[in-house]
């Protein structure tokens, strides 16, 4: 990995002074920084890569070598890198008001909120924080209030997917129905339910597309009822599941949720943190079914990941509950100190000013297509047992049997990821959720990717396949 000058201390300490910080940067991120998701003891043999710059598409590390950010950060550049003008925002603002709270207001904030509310095309309000995790934590608080103060005063339970992830805060994790992700953090938050999930390729009724009765959404009423309907607030769910796999749900799937929460007064919540603001070829990935979600939360391409924020918007109904000045806990007892910061929102403002001028949803349905079609060159592959995704939000699901679906082994799966990073791609996969079914790689780039682009993607991934391959033909043999 990196060719690091291992320094002696007499050498990081030629004053008299008794800085123990070592001078040379790697050392010193191994002995100051806790990365997240990592097992540290590798890092004994391999440093972490340290990235210094970023245009566009792609990163340069700290030996100069260029790499194509083929997910987006944490799929959230949406924009790119290297965006003066989202700088230029920040800074402004940064100048003229740097910090208020939203207990009073300012311009960007109200801006923000009023643009949020006319892309999304319904009346409502919108409340600010820092992440998705605490966007989805704050609609579960609304959610369980909202019901209290309508007179519904057991529902409390929240329904989500088995494979979904929703956060790492304890109520979004409890949310999140990964098993890995959550070892040795139980007990969790009470109430949480979890269903089968859409996964079509993987049907866990049996059945095939075509020839069943959805009994992935049919089911989610059944969990209803046996749980007692009048003890559920609310189902969370991503219009397409992204650090789960990249499972796409059927065209009848997010139609029939809402007539599930419809005639059961339990409330919709969309949790779009990955699939908003053009990731799937829409501003919002539930454009693409036309069901509209009683709450929506949105971070991480609100901003394209230059500075932190996230937003729960509810439609008005939601929010007129909280209007009774007779009640003292009737308005919502929630805030956080960042939320709504005047630096983020102005430079979310133009952000989405950016995506809406240069078109970028269209730019990633259209490159989305190009890029699927391109990726079929591999669907052949014995490794690949299936291609799916929408927009710039695609995954491949590897298997060591195309015949069994029996999953390629994750230390595999891991080859493929490392040979693409040194080609000079850098893409995902879905670490740490489900044991055994950690073999989807995902592909998620800046919506501003160009078929030059695309086709290095390709290209990379197609050699790191066959050469991964090719050498465990040769063990075996």
């Amino acid at each position: 990995m990196l060719d690091v000058n291992h320094s002696d201390e007499s050498e990081l300490n030629k004053s008299e002074e008794t800085s123990s910080v070592p001078r040379d940067l790697t050392q010193m991120d191994m002995k100051s920084l806790w990365h997240p998701m990592t097992q540290h003891k590798k890092y004994e043999r391999n440093p972490p890569k340290r990235m210094d710059k970023a245009q566009g598409c792609y990163v340069v590390d700290a030996e100069g070598k260029e790499y194509l950010d083929g997910v987006s950060g944490l799929w959230c550049v949406n924009v790119g890198y290297g965006r003066k003008e989202l700088a230029d925002a920040a800074h402004e603002q940064l100048v003229e008001l740097s910090y208020f709270p939203l207990v009073m207001s300012h311009s960007p904030a109200i801006k923000l909120a009023a643009k949020l509310l006319e892309l999304l095309q319904f009346e409502g309000k919108v409340h600010f924080s820092n992440s998705g995790s605490e966007a989805n934590e704050t609609a579960f608080k609304m959610a369980r209030q909202y019901h209290s103060q309508m007179g519904g005063t057991r529902r409390y339970k929240i329904i989500s997917r088995y494979r979904a992830y929703h956060g790492n805060t304890m109520g979004a994790l409890s949310a999140t129905a990964q098993a890995e992700r959550r070892a040795k953090y139980d007990p969790l938050v009470p109430g949480f339910m979890h269903v089968h999930p859409p996964y079509c390729y993987r049907c866990p009724f049996g059945k095939e597309y075509g020839s069943c009765n959805i009994e992935c959404a049919t089911n989610v009423e059944n969990v209803v009822i046996h749980e007692g309907a009048e003890s559920v607030a609310a189902i969370i769910v991503e219009p397409v599941i992204s650090g789960g796999g990249v499972i796409v749900p059927p065209d009848e799937y997010l139609p029939i949720l809402r007539e599930i929460c419809d005639r059961y007064d339990i409330l919709l919540i969309f949790d779009e943190v990955v699939s908003g603001f053009g990731r799937l070829g829409k501003m919002f990935g539930h454009e693409h079914w036309g069901v509209k979600p009683d709450i929506i939360t949105l971070a991480k391409g609100i901003t394209s990941g230059y500075l932190p924020l996230s937003a729960t918007i509810t439609q008005q109904y939601i929010f007129d509950a909280f209007l009774d000045e007779t009640d003292p806990t009737s308005h919502f007892r929630h805030i956080n100190t960042y939320g709504g910061n005047p630096a983020s929102t102005a430079l979310s403002l133009k952000n989405i000013e950016i995506i809406e001028t240069e078109q970028l949803t269209n730019q990633a349905a259209k490159m989305g297509a190009y890029l699927r079609t391109e990726l079929s060159t591999i669907e052949n592959h014995p490794y690949v047992g299936e291609i799916r995704g929408k927009g710039l939000l695609i995954g491949i699901e590897l298997v060591a049997d195309k015949e069994t679906k029996e999953p390629l082994a994750g230390e595999k799966v891991g080859l493929v990821v490392s040979r693409c990073l040194e080609l000079g791609t850098i893409i995902g996969r879905n670490t740490s959720t489900i044991p055994g079914l950690s073999n989807v790689l995902i592909i998620a780039p800046p919506l501003i990717l160009t078929k030059a682009d695309a086709d290095l993607i390709v290209d990379n991934l197609k050699q790191a396949l066959e050469e991964i391959s090719t050498n465990v033909t040769r063990m075996i043999s």
